[in-house]
């Protein structure tokens, strides 16, 4: 979504011409087949571990740190393997995001409009808000070192990343929406006016 906003803001006039459908079919199937990559690896990994000492998980879900923490073999490269996908399917993503967010508010304030401005930051703002909470709250849970955080903060890392930051993105999409505001404002309104009273 970052790349196809670029393209729309930064040079418009080459939008038709950039984002065809190879384009969009590369956009939408590259992060698929590497996230099924990433699953399949790790499944692999995980499934020749060992599990002497305990055979419960003190997480919402099989979580990878959760899994390596309660193996009793050597899990080193395994780590060694979380750390560097970390950097190139976290870090890097993240970057280049931010990158053309740059770009792009670079080029919005360059529109001598202010209500081009508002529709362009309008267009933006919701999924940079996404992108950062998802990004700030998973790569904090895997790239901050045990000794800084406990099981629980864990938990709650990840219960942001998985559930809240999924079941806000329709929702923060959707407050661009009239009639969505609309809706909100009078159920605000009710509620205030049921205080009152």
């Amino acid at each position: 979504m970052a790349y196809d906003r670029y393209v729309a803001i930064c040079v418009p006039l080459r939008y038709t011409i950039i984002m065809n459908e190879d384009m969009c079919i590369g956009l939408f199937s590259l992060p698929w087949l590497l996230g099924f990559l990433n699953a399949l690896i790790h499944a692999v990994l995980v499934s020749h571990l060992s599990f002497c000492h305990s055979h419960n998980i003190n997480h919402f879900f099989c979580d990878l740190k959760t899994m390596l923490a309660l193996s009793s073999d050597d899990i080193t490269t395994i780590e060694m393997l979380v750390a560097v996908e970390c950097v190139f399917l976290g870090v890097m993503p993240f970057v280049m995001i931010l990158m053309s967010y740059t770009c792009i508010i670079t080029t919005i304030l360059m529109i001598r409009s202010s209500t081009g401005r508002a529709k362009a930051f309008s267009s933006c703002s919701s999924h940079l808000t996404i992108v950062v909470l998802f990004y700030g709250v998973s790569l904090s849970s895997y790239m901050i070192p045990e000794s800084l955080h406990s099981q629980e903060q864990d938990k709650v890392l990840s219960l942001i990343y998985t559930a809240l930051v999924p079941m806000l993105n329709p929702l923060v999409y959707s407050l661009r929406n009239k009639q969505v505001l609309g809706a909100i404002d009078a159920i605000v309104k009710r509620c205030l006016k049921c205080l009152s009273s």
